[in-house]
């Protein structure tokens, strides 16, 4: 499994509520995406950057993603552009299921 963190650094700082309204704008266009385990959105405290936790069950699916339309589609609706880190996840713990994942 691959977990990518996206992060953008916003023009001015946004609310909290601000945020949630956005987020769930854009959250049903990852439902169904290939690969994509879930998707974690994320304000940080001072309200200047967001971003996402995705965890993919392949870096050539993450890839899949992370195109020049997503990039155009992230700088469109928060006016800056995306970075994207990769990291290898071996194991994830996951409460809700009480499940020990290995990859």
């Amino acid at each position: 499994m691959i977990t990518a963190i996206a992060t953008f650094q916003l023009p001015k700082p946004i609310t909290l509520d601000e945020a949630r309204k956005t987020f769930l704008s854009t959250a049903p266009k990852y439902q169904g995406v290939t690969g994509l385990i879930r998707k974690y959105y994320m304000l940080s405290q001072d309200g200047s950057t967001v971003g996402g936790v995705y965890l993919w069950n392949s870096r050539e699916e993450a890839d899949a993603m992370y195109t020049e339309s997503w990039r155009s589609f992230v700088r469109e609706k928060y006016g800056t552009d995306p970075s994207v880190t990769y990291m290898d996840s071996p194991v994830v713990v996951d409460n809700l299921s009480h499940e020990i994942i290995e990859s």
